[in-house]
């Protein structure tokens, strides 16, 4: 079973390379970020015409998350997360597909740091290490996965001292993503390449994709049920370099 994230940077502007990557590669679970479009503007019909049955949490122009599952469609557990009941972002849905939790996730990105989008990154990270416990409490194979907006350590940038004053980098920034790890979630690309070097974002600017000078924010954390089933985790790197791409590259894991 291949479970994939992928920020697709705008569905409806990408919406050619999310159906050929969907076409080429055919995941099992397709988790997307940043939609960038409201719930009726959702382009089902293009998914459903692909092969995949969606749920989706949208937000008109920013944000918003989807699950996209092979052949059926998502039974939905949550969206949102709760202890902040004034946020109304659009930054995270969960649902059953085939036996396995799936969540998609999009973190608050937290810059300019110090200051009140710092704080709300750190409140909302606090939020779903709540959620990732409750999930763990029911002993189901579970994949979080998503854009965290987060470099966990410095092997996970091109070049650390360039990205030192990010919000994606700063100590309380990592403390928070280690202390998921700490509780039990394993980094699945983390597994696969300990030594770093693996980046799944490189920025429009500065000639970042050329230069290969990106980093790694986008991750997915499996529940001990699913680590055990561990096969491999990689980054579709290439769909990066196609025309108009997102800025992400797709990120899956593959599970027995």
């Amino acid at each position: 079973m291949r479970i994939a994230t992928f920020n697709i940077n705008g569905i409806k502007a990408r919406l050619p390379r999310l159906v050929e990557w969907l076409n080429e590669t055919q995941p099992d679970v397709a988790c997307l970020q940043e939609i960038k479009t409201a719930d009726e503007g959702f382009p089902i019909a293009d998914i459903e015409a692909a092969g995949y049955g969606a749920i989706w949490h949208g937000q008109k122009g920013f944000n918003g998350v989807a699950i996209l599952a092979k052949g059926v469609t998502p039974s939905e557990v949550a969206r949102g997360l709760e202890g902040e009941p004034e946020d109304e972002h659009s930054r995270y849905i969960e649902a059953d597909v085939n036996g396995v939790r799936v969540a998609s996730i999009y973190l608050p990105n937290g810059n300019p740091q110090p200051g009140p989008k710092f704080d709300y990154k750190l409140r909302w990270m606090a939020r779903l290490r709540t959620r990732a416990a409750q999930i763990w409490a029911e002993e189901v194979p579970a994949v979080l996965a998503g854009d965290y907006n987060v470099i966990p350590y410095d092997r996970d940038v091109w070049q650390p001292e360039k990205m030192a004053d990010d919000a994606l980098m700063q100590p309380e920034s990592r403390a928070a993503y280690r202390a998921l790890t700490a509780d039990g979630w394993t980094d699945a690309l983390a597994t696969r390449h300990p030594a770093g070097g693996v980046w799944t974002y490189w920025d429009y600017q500065m000639n970042a994709w050329p230069r290969d000078a990106g980093f790694r924010i986008d991750h997915l954390l499996l529940s001990p049920a699913a680590a055990d089933r561990l096969v491999d985790a990689q980054v579709d790197k290439d769909y990066r370099g196609r025309e108009k791409a997102s800025d992400h590259a797709p990120v899956w894991v593959e599970i027995r």
